[in-house]
């Protein structure tokens, strides 16, 4: 049951953070996630310049390490409380459900609400206003199963390292 409790705080931990760091980005500019955009808005506008691109590393690097971080130490720290009685599957399902939830929450909350649903002035980019992708959920279902592939993948790995520490 430890580990129930340890996956869900860390869970909304990583979400809270990075849903805050993504918005935040959005705020400032939103062209740097061009890539995430939907294909047809993507086509409506020049692609990023190279200090876009730049940029987008600038700002995609903090925010990788912390998707890593937070189920990393989430996987350690149950280790430590749980002691000998922890498998490789215990640990391996932390990371995967801490990463995981930030990905439903990005789906739901972030995607869904926000992108599709309310659309708010800072997530457009300029001269796409009103385009009809903006309102595509399938798109934004597929990058969550892909999400999703990648959380187990990042559980297995974490799991793993964690396991032989």
């Amino acid at each position: 049951m430890i580990y129930l409790t340890r996956t869900l705080t860390d869970g909304a931990l990583l979400s809270a953070l990075a849903s805050i760091y993504l918005l935040g980005v959005f705020l400032i500019k939103p062209r740097l996630f061009l890539q995430d955009y939907p294909r047809a808005i993507q086509e409506q506008v020049p692609p990023k310049t190279e200090r876009e691109r730049r940029q987008s590393l600038i700002v995609g690097i903090p925010f990788l390490i912390l998707l890593a971080a937070v189920p990393i130490i989430s996987t350690l720290t149950l280790k430590r409380q749980g002691g000998e009685e922890l498998t490789f599957l215990h640990l391996s399902l932390n990371a995967f459900g801490v990463v995981f939830i930030f990905n439903l929450v990005d789906l739901l909350v972030l995607d869904w609400l926000f992108f599709c649903t309310i659309t708010p002035r800072f997530m457009v980019i300029p001269g796409t206003e009103g385009d009809p992708a903006y309102k595509d959920y399938r798109f934004h279902f597929r990058a969550f199963l892909v999400g999703t592939l990648l959380s187990l993948v990042a559980g297995l790995i974490i799991g793993g390292i964690v396991i032989l520490l």
